[in-house]
C-alpha cells in the first residue's frame, strides 16, 4: 500500500508539472506590433526623393536626389530602410532602423552611413505629422536637430531638417519632398 501510495503521489507530481509546462507553453507565444508600430507602414516600400540642402556649416548645400528601399524585419516590430543619395556631397549610402519604443511612448531612429554618421533620434506623430529630434556633434559643438515628415498623401511626404545650438532658434539644413515608385505596396 505504501508504494502504491508512492506512485499516486509521483504520478501527481508528474502530470502537474506537464500541465505547467504546458501551460508555460501557451504562455511563450511571440509579441505582436501594437498599433503604434503599425503606423510605421507608412514608410515600408520602395522610395525616390528630391531635396535640397541649405549652404552652411554641414556642407556646400545644392540639389539632391535618392531612393530608399525600407522593409519589416522578421517579427514586424522594426523597419528597416537602405538608402542612397548622391548631390553636391557626393554619393552617400545609409542604413536606417525605424521602430516604437512602448516603455517611453515614442518612436526611434537609428542610422548610419557612409560618411561615418551614426544617428539617433526618438520621434512622436500626431496625425499626419512625424517630429523626430536628436542632437549631434558638429564642428566640435553639440548640435541638436529636427525633422519633420508631413504625409501629404498615400504614397508621399515633405520633409524638413533643421538644426539648433539651443534648442530654442532653428536653422532650415535641408527641405524635400519623397515619393513611393509607383507598384510599391507595403511590405
Amino acid at each position: 500500500m505504501k508504494h502504491l501510495k508512492l506512485a499516486i503521489l509521483l504520478t501527481a507530481g508528474l502530470l502537474t508539472a506537464a500541465a505547467a509546462a504546458q501551460a508555460q507553453e501557451k504562455k511563450m507565444e511571440p509579441p505582436k506590433p501594437g498599433p503604434e508600430v503599425q503606423k510605421l507602414g507608412f514608410f515600408a516600400g520602395d522610395w525616390t526623393s528630391q531635396s535640397e540642402m541649405k549652404p552652411g556649416p554641414w556642407g556646400p548645400g545644392g540639389k539632391m536626389t535618392g531612393t530608399s528601399h525600407c522593409s519589416w524585419m522578421a517579427g514586424g516590430f522594426f523597419l528597416v530602410c537602405h538608402e542612397d543619395v548622391s548631390g553636391a556631397m557626393g554619393k552617400v549610402t545609409g542604413l536606417g532602423i525605424l521602430g516604437y519604443d512602448a516603455a517611453s511612448k515614442s518612436y526611434s531612429w537609428n542610422g548610419f552611413n557612409s560618411m561615418g554618421e551614426n544617428e539617433h533620434a526618438t520621434g512622436s506623430v500626431e496625425g499626419k505629422t512625424w517630429t523626430y529630434t536628436g542632437e549631434s556633434v558638429m564642428n566640435g559643438k553639440p548640435v541638436k536637430g529636427r525633422y519633420t515628415i508631413t504625409e501629404t498623401s498615400p504614397t508621399s511626404y515633405e520633409f524638413k531638417g533643421e538644426s539648433s545650438e539651443d534648442g530654442k532658434t532653428w536653422n532650415a539644413m535641408m527641405e524635400g519632398k519623397v515619393t513611393k515608385k509607383a507598384g510599391a505596396a507595403k511590405k
